[in-house]
């Protein structure tokens, strides 16, 4: 089993709902388990301002899927949740975002992921729950941890 982080984000319909439940489709996947959940934050939205607020959050998986298996989970989920990345506006509103942050150790770039997600040190919104549930794991390549990379931000949770 490899440990991976993911961060959830909803703005659209009933957000708090919409995490609640990514997170058992998730549970319910084969090869995973849900092991940790952080709180649920609610923060300012980033890229276009003309949308609500949205809820986040960071969950701890164990997984048996590789990470391009468990990024096709991840966006299964999504569509089941309403959101067609087709139709929608870059960093716009919607149903559910779920993120892939890490994965093990694995580091790489591929024309649908990158490991770890390339956004993550810039992201308080994403540090902040993930530093209540993973203090201390060193994300790989930017050997740092969730509470040091959040520390370094300095911006909060808003960031």
């Amino acid at each position: 089993m490899t440990t991976a982080l993911i961060a959830i984000g909803s703005n659209l319909g009933d957000r708090s709902a919409n995490i609640e439940r990514s997170l058992s489709a998730l549970a319910a996947l084969p090869g995973v388990t849900v092991v940790r959940t952080s709180t649920i934050v609610e923060t300012d939205p980033v890229g276009p301002q003309d949308q609500g607020p949205y809820l986040n959050a960071a969950a701890v998986l164990e997984t048996s899927l590789g990470p391009h298996e468990l990024l096709e989970c991840m966006l299964g989920v999504e569509h089941w949740l309403g959101r067609d990345r087709s139709r929608e506006q870059r960093w716009g509103p919607r149903t559910i975002d779920l993120d892939l942050l890490s994965h093990g150790g694995v580091e790489l770039s591929t024309p649908d992921l990158t490991l770890p997600h390339p956004r993550l040190h810039e992201r308080g919104f994403v540090l902040s729950p993930l530093a209540q549930i993973a203090p201390d794991a060193v994300i790989p390549g930017l050997n740092a941890t969730p509470t040091e990379l959040l520390a370094a931000l300095g911006t909060g949770a808003d960031g």
